[in-house]
């Protein structure tokens, strides 16, 4: 049985779902952003209830509707990419969603528009500069090796981007540092 899990976005998430589960006796396969397979095939209507509960505790929520378990999917695929791959963001987005996701983009593109009120484009800008802020505020790379790493085709195309989404420069963050988490974006 699968569950999907909405605000995950990071492995200490998962960490803390898989907490949950054990301490309610329920064992699980898998645990990856967004989704939790089970080895059960199916829940009691009590279990169910607790775990919702024990996640919503945690600030998570347990979803139940089709589209927005596309939308957690898409989210945690774009959150992994964006905050979890070590290489360099060399990718095609639609691309690399489609196959993970064993669906067509523009199915995903439309359920996520209509859902989210923003598109999967604007959604991986926003998690590319948060990852951009992190990044500054780790303090080890120039913003041009930042550049480099999230793939923007120069500096000042990042600078423009994240003065676009944050309304101030990337030097003027540095001074402030202040980030969002990243189920907040």
């Amino acid at each position: 049985m699968k569950l999907y899990i909405k605000n995950m976005v990071c492995n200490r998430c998962n960490m803390a779902v898989s907490d949950v589960f054990e301490k309610l006796g329920l064992k699980t396969k898998t645990i990856t952003l967004g989704e939790v397979e089970l080895d059960e095939k199916e829940l009691s209507n009590e279990q169910y209830q607790r775990v919702k509960l024990a996640l919503e505790n945690l600030g998570f929520e347990l979803l139940e509707d089709k589209r927005k378990m596309l939308v957690a999917q898409i989210k945690g695929a774009v959150v992994d990419l964006v905050h979890h791959t070590k290489e360099s963001l060399k990718v095609n987005l639609s691309d690399f969603l489609a196959s993970k996701l064993n669906t067509d983009y523009s199915s995903l593109s439309s359920v996520f528009s209509a859902e989210e009120k923003n598109t999967i484009e604007h959604y991986y800008i926003q998690q590319k500069i948060e990852r951009v802020k992190e990044l500054l505020s780790y303090g080890e790379l120039t913003l041009s090796e930042i550049a480099f790493q999230l793939n923007y085709s120069s500096v000042a195309h990042l600078s423009a981007q994240f003065k676009k989404e944050t309304g101030i420069t990337p030097s003027e963050f540095k001074q402030d540092l202040k980030r969002k988490t990243l189920d907040q974006v």
